[in-house]
């Protein structure tokens, strides 16, 4: 038997890699908000209520507001995942791979 793999996610924290709080405050729920669209093919549309994407989510760890993003984006919208790439780049974001659970540094 073949063993499912826990898929690969990336974390975007809210702070540059100079050390500075990253603005505005709500900058985590405006990306995931922009990336909303992006779900798994067969999900129910039809009357959903607002929702983040599983792909890109917000979320605070460590009092750190911070994006999780989901490598499976990179299949199924391959622009929208490198959208949010470039925007983590774009603003100096630090980033981690693949983190171990409950670890963020």
């Amino acid at each position: 038997m073949a063993e499912t793999a826990e898929p690969k996610v990336l974390l975007i924290q809210g702070v540059t890699r100079s050390g500075r709080t990253f603005r505005p405050s709500d900058w985590a729920e405006r990306l995931c908000g922009v990336m909303s669209q992006f779900r798994p093919a067969g999900g129910p549309r039809q009357n959903m209520h607002l929702g983040y994407s599983p792909y890109v989510r917000p979320t605070i760890i460590n009092d750190i507001k911070t994006v999780v993003l989901d490598e499976r984006l990179r299949l199924l919208e391959p622009r929208a995942y490198e959208f949010v790439m470039g925007f983590a780049h774009d603003n100096d974001l630090v980033t981690l791979e693949n983190p171990a659970p409950g670890r963020t540094d």
